[in-house]
């Protein structure tokens, strides 16, 4: 049964205890659904409620349990449900249990009309486009998809290597759900100091639309207390293909608050209350100091922001609100 409960909402607090990289969807039918990384990276699991507070103590769900070996075997990241041409898809990143840092992104299709009772049939890795020799074929991660003018689009994570390896945003448009169009076009790189701490990156990229723009927050840096959150821009009518296009913020939206506790603030994704004002999903820690390696650390909490607007209509990140 869906969980039904008022609760009030205490934003910029732990919400979700030890759940990273937080994915929530409403759905046409007003129904809210969770997903995240659970911290034994395992499995993908499922929450769902008709309300957005009733997310927090809605039975979860495992709906997918990663294999013994081979693909999908180990490092289940940062799964995504979206609703596409009628149909539930679930994208997460996976590794190998013989080579755990092979990480790709895959696809599962719900064959139903509930993706937390409906079986999920897998659809496997991720599919370049034809003529594409450079999509996936490294450690790949965090796949979000957008619809912009009946076409579909896909942003991930792809580490190249110069020297050490820097994890880069990539674009592509879509064919189907599970599979690129177009070969891929460097979107954002990690240009700035705030994007290099510990490692070069740009990752978790989330989408969010408001008054003909398209918003593109993304995630930087290592994954202690310097995660944060950067972002980028560009008009809806304009060439989502074209990088020249696309403006990024030199500095990041969102990162740690000392004053009010919020530590390595990132990988966020977006919803809207039930009266349709937005609110960002983000994960962040509540202790500056991390314990043992902050990938493994399981203290990594879901959290929820009210969304504002400033006077230029870009999303305004206040913790402090």
């Amino acid at each position: 049964m869906m969980e039904q409960t008022m609760i009030q909402l205490e934003y910029n607090k732990p919400w979700i205890l030890q759940r990273a990289d937080p994915y929530i969807v409403k759905h046409t039918d007003g129904i809210y659904y969770f997903t995240a990384s659970v911290p034994e990276y395992d499995r993908i699991v499922l929450r769902k409620s008709l309300t957005l507070e009733g997310l927090a103590h809605a039975e979860e769900i495992t709906v997918w349990k990663k294999h013994e070996q081979g693909e999908m075997s180990f490092h289940i990241w940062a799964p995504e449900l979206h609703f596409i041409q009628g149909k539930w898809y679930l994208y997460f990143a996976a590794g190998e249990k013989e080579d755990i840092w092979k990480i790709r992104p895959f696809v599962l299709e719900c064959m139903g009309e509930d993706p937390v009772v409906d079986r999920w049939t897998e659809l496997g890795k991720m599919k370049c486009a034809k003529g594409d020799e450079f999509s996936f074929r490294a450690f790949s991660l965090d796949a979000t998809v957008f619809e912009v003018r009946e076409k579909l689009y896909c942003v991930w994570a792809e580490k190249v290597s110069v020297g050490k390896q820097i994890s880069n945003l990539y674009i592509a448009q879509m064919e189907t759900p599970n599979q690129l169009k177009s070969v891929q076009v460097l979107l954002t790189t990690p240009d700035y100091g705030w994007e290099r701490v510990g490692f070069w990156v740009n990752e978790g990229p989330a989408i969010i639309k408001h008054d003909g723009k398209i918003f593109l927050t993304y995630s930087a840096s290592e994954t202690g207390i310097h995660y944060c959150m950067g972002m980028m821009s560009i008009e809806e009518d304009a060439d989502i293909l074209d990088p020249l296009c696309w403006n990024k913020e030199r500095s990041p939206v969102l990162q740690t608050s000392v004053e009010h506790g919020v530590y390595g603030p990132g990988h966020n994704s977006f919803t809207v209350d039930e009266v349709g004002d937005p609110i960002c999903v983000y994960h962040a820690r509540t202790e500056e100091e991390i314990e043992g390696n902050p990938l493994y650390n399981p203290n990594r909490h879901t959290m929820l922001m009210k969304l504002r607007w400033d006077e230029e209509g870009k999303p305004k990140f206040t913790i402090g609100e």
